[in-house]
């Protein structure tokens, strides 16, 4: 899996987390929400975002030097 896919999986793994805290917790955590989308939408303007560096330190290959994956389309 490349960095983009897993910022993809880490950025929709915190939004839902963070809103299940702001309702079950305290709304507090509605900021937490805030942030990844701010940081998400940084993102799209500067193709950088603090989780692809620290992804990047531990080794994860970026598309273009990801293992290609199977598709289903023909």
């Amino acid at each position: 899996m490349s960095v983009e896919r897993y910022l993809r999986l880490i950025a929709g793994f915190f939004v839902m987390l963070s809103v299940a805290l702001g309702y079950f917790v305290h709304p507090a955590w509605f900021l937490f929400t805030a942030f990844v989308g701010l940081n998400l939408f940084q993102s799209a303007f500067t193709n950088w975002c603090p989780m692809m560096t620290f992804l990047r330190k531990l080794g994860v290959p970026a598309a273009d030097q990801a293992a290609p994956t199977t598709s289903s389309a023909h």
